[in-house]
């Protein structure tokens, strides 16, 4: 669909909010209670897609499992949220950066500075698709309006190359024909300010896409519970965060997590294993690995006690009491049945 076909003025997030009809008549605080009351719509619309957003993150799920990887594709707003989205999975997740990429309209400097007419560029993201994109991939076009060219080139270029697809747009009727294996089409209204796709079209694009790659993580074993097990302590208040976290999972004291979080390199995953069992850096890798990088696959599997005297060897407690220097790994290895294979 070239930009002269496209029927703008039928588009819902072109339509005018009846409710903000005066708004540059309002006072600051009517303002505010305005656009909260507005944007409670852009959360329950998400809600109402919520299958179809199931559905997308069992694709991806899926193929990320197969070595394949994800891509946000999008422009103006669309775009930058697609590229926060996959800027914030390498720390969150500890995910490798190829992992989890952003095609934008317009290239790097878009996402600093608008450059609303790359949108049209269709020949442009058929390129970029072409060039990165490969099958088994997971191709997630991301447009307001849902009609955008760029996005729908590259959704078109990544099924050519045998991708998947899924396309999150905010309004549903021009959605309905969209040629992707997924639609995920939340329709919060129109916009406070009209044709301001930002706010909550933008909200509601942000929820779905936090959702994806949050539930996808999930699935694929990269927290333990709610917590961030492969978040990278790069900074004081994360190496703090990192610190409690294994001393919460592993069971132990902060100066015994904080030794081990040394040990591992800064892996918390592998620290968690190291404090919990006592074992070397090296050991605990292979344990996790063996068990497919699960964390709650290892430290589910049957142990006897640590923290009482056995005829296998003295209790953790004792082995914690050794002089200085003793590293963790000399700890209780031997009272753990099934590490002794590892």
């Amino acid at each position: 669909m070239t930009p002269s076909r496209i029927r703008y003025e039928r588009l819902a997030t072109e339509q005018v909010n009846r409710a903000s009809r005066a708004l540059d008549l309002l006072t600051p605080l009517r303002i505010v209670l305005l656009m909260n009351r507005e944007d409670r719509r852009a959360v329950l619309a998400v809600a109402r897609v919520r299958r179809q957003i199931a559905t997308a993150v069992e694709t991806i799920v899926a193929a990320l499992r197969r070595r394949g990887r994800l891509f946000f594709v999008g422009a103006g707003t669309s775009g930058r949220l697609g590229v926060l989205e996959a800027a914030e999975c390498p720390p969150t997740f500890g995910t490798p950066r190829r992992l989890v990429q952003a095609i934008i309209a317009g290239g790097h400097a878009a996402v600093f500075r608008s450059r609303e007419g790359a949108e049209d560029d269709a020949r442009a993201a058929a390129r970029a698709v072409g060039t990165r994109v490969r099958p088994g991939d997971v191709v997630v076009g991301v447009s307001a309006s849902g009609v955008t060219p760029f996005v729908r080139a590259a959704l078109a270029a990544a099924r050519r190359r045998g991708a998947r697809t899924v396309l999150v747009a905010c309004n549903p009727p021009p959605t309905r024909d969209a040629r992707a294996d997924v639609v995920i089409a939340p329709a919060p209204g129109p916009e406070v300010l009209a044709g301001s796709t930002r706010l909550k079209a933008g909200t509601a694009t942000k929820l779905v896409l936090n959702t994806l790659t949050t539930a996808t993580m999930a699935r694929l074993g990269k927290v333990y519970g709610n917590r961030m097990v492969d978040l990278q302590p790069r900074s004081a208040k994360l190496r703090e965060r990192a610190v409690r976290l294994i001393a919460e999972i592993a069971g132990v004291r902060p100066l015994l997590a904080r030794r081990a979080l040394a040990e591992s390199g800064g892996s918390v995953r592998v620290a968690i294993v190291i404090a919990r069992y006592g074992l070397s850096r090296r050991r605990a890798a292979r344990v996790l690995r063996d068990a497919g990088g699960s964390l709650r696959g290892v430290l589910q599997r049957p142990r006897r006690k640590e923290l009482t005297r056995t005829r296998t060897g003295p209790s953790l407690k004792a082995k914690r009491s050794q002089p200085k220097g003793r590293t963790i790994a000399a700890a209780v290895s031997q009272n753990v049945p099934f590490l002794q294979k590892a």
